[in-house]
């Protein structure tokens, strides 16, 4: 199987939407229950904002999608367009760590280097543009990804406003040169 990667688009928007519905709703069972899922859904989703910065990626297996995810140098750490709490303040590579946000597997094509490769993508752009330092908030089930990628928690909270709390964690990891 070979990963191809590249710079998503406005016209990737429906497609990527299905593939986080699909991920959201199989790829959380067993870290978290009925309930909680349906409240990750109204927490997490898709950041057009990303696509039109163009630092959101889209990656296939031959022609297939099979990932998506990017870096953003606004200040938002995580949540979808549905997100009351999203700022797009844009951050200081000199002090400020880039976000890692939105990142989603097909549920087919989990455990086969598409979140390694979004997160090896969202380093080197993120340091190329100063960055020297990356945050973001992961699932439980996105939790183990990172910290063999190099994340280190910072803090663990819930997140309620979908209805039911949700536990996420807050994760930062140098950037390498």
């Amino acid at each position: 199987m070979s990963l191809t990667s590249r710079t998503a688009t406005r016209a990737d928007v429906d497609a990527l939407r299905e593939l986080i519905d699909r991920a959201i709703a199989e790829l959380l069972k067993g870290f978290l229950n009925d309930e909680q899922i349906r409240s990750s859904a109204a927490i997490m989703g898709l950041d057009t904002q990303l696509i039109d910065d163009r630092t959101y990626f889209v990656i296939e297996s031959d022609g297939q999608l099979a990932g998506c995810g990017g870096w953003s140098r606004r200040a938002t750490l995580y949540g979808g367009d549905h997100s009351s709490s999203r700022d797009a303040a844009v951050l200081d590579p000199a002090s400020d760590p880039a976000k890692v946000r939105a990142m989603y597997t097909h549920p087919d094509y989990t455990r086969r280097g598409v979140g390694r490769l979004i997160l090896g993508l969202c380093e080197r752009a993120a340091a190329a543009e100063g960055y020297t330092r990356l945050e973001l908030m992961a699932t439980l089930a996105g939790e183990p990804l990172y910290r063999g990628y190099g994340f280190e928690e910072v803090e663990r909270i819930e997140d309620a406003s979908g209805g039911v709390p949700v536990p996420i964690v807050r994760m930062r990891k140098d950037i390498t040169s």
